[in-house]
């Protein structure tokens, strides 16, 4: 089987901090968000080949890749970003098995193991949502399988949320479907892949529509921190076992050893890097990079970048790297 995750969009939702991270890279819990989905793949144990899409800050995600998995990896950048069958089209050279897509600004608890029984021509794996008016939703025929996506129906013809993860056994007819799209008229400049999906329906194939338990967003501020939450609440969260005087902490949070906590109190719902100080501060549901110094602050959904200072202010707050705010009080 071969892996294809395309990677390759500028993450302007998740601005500044995107600027100088690659977007599957920020991290939640203490971990980048890709790195999730890797440990899923990396468990299926018959990847023949991984090949990213790359395109923003495509040296980072590759250095990444290359030094936090040892499986065998492709890089192919999309230079124009022309939508995710675009960004599948440019991997069809190396696409001659059965193929598992992931998108990786999303994590999952999905069980892929049910691919090595699959006879279906694929998967397509859904969330069922309250709030389908926001979602590409599926709609599934009596045997559930595929028979159409809608982009954000104002009816509730389905509440299956489409989250970017797919298997595609019948990988020649994908290509083909691929090809037939990119040759219609682009939507605002993209292609979509759900379009090619639709091709393969009418072709006759069979594509499994499968829930998952857990799908969790990781594109936008206020999701990447509760993203964070749960993550902590799954079994992410540490704790050193030195501080600092007059720490004290609220569970779930993830400090890095090394971290200083003085007078302050700390969570819940607390990431802090290696290298932080926090002194006589609160700062909850927050994440904070590396040698992040927060003082005589009071802090809440706030995302800090690497190397950041915030001293004598409160509040909320989304701050890049090697940035410093201080108040006047």
């Amino acid at each position: 089987m071969k892996v294809i995750i395309p990677l390759a969009g500028k993450g302007t939702r998740l601005r500044p901090h995107t600027h100088v991270v690659p977007k599957p890279m920020l991290k939640v819990a203490g971990r980048p968000v890709m790195s999730y989905v890797m440990d899923d793949v990396r468990k299926l144990g018959n990847v023949d080949q991984v090949v990213y899409i790359t395109g923003h800050l495509k040296e980072k995600v590759e250095a990444f890749a290359r030094t936090a998995y040892d499986l065998p990896s492709v890089f192919i950048e999309q230079d124009v970003q022309d939508g995710t069958a675009g960004a599948v089209a440019r991997a069809k050279d190396y696409i001659d098995a059965p193929v598992l897509i992931i998108f990786v600004d999303t994590i999952f608890d999905a069980d892929l193991g049910i691919i090595k029984d699959s006879q279906d021509d694929g998967i397509i794996w859904t969330k069922d949502v309250e709030d389908y008016q926001r979602f590409g939703v599926v709609v599934t025929d009596g045997n559930g399988h595929m028979t159409r996506i809608v982009e954000k129906p104002t009816e509730p013809i389905s509440t299956r949320a489409n989250i970017g993860l797919y298997y595609i056994r019948n990988w020649q007819l994908l290509l083909e479907g691929i090809a037939h799209v990119l040759t219609t008229q682009p939507h605002k400049g993209e292609w979509y892949l759900t379009d090619a999906f639709q091709y393969m329906i009418d072709k006759g194939a069979k594509l499994k529509v499968v829930d998952v338990e857990g799908w969790y967003d990781a594109g936008q501020l206020s999701t990447l921190l509760d993203t964070n939450r749960v993550m902590l609440e799954k079994g992410r969260a540490r704790v050193p076992a030195s501080l600092g005087d007059g720490a004290t902490v609220i569970d779930p949070v993830y400090i890095e050893d090394g971290c200083v906590i003085e007078h302050a109190t700390v969570g819940p719902n607390v990431s802090l890097g290696a290298g932080s100080t926090v002194r006589n501060a609160t700062v909850r549901d927050t994440i904070a990079g590396l040698q992040v110094t927060i003082s005589n602050a009071s802090l809440h959904d706030a995302f800090l970048g690497d190397h950041v200072r915030v001293q004598g202010v409160s509040g909320s707050m989304s701050i890049g790297d090697h940035s410093e705010i201080r108040g006047e009080g």
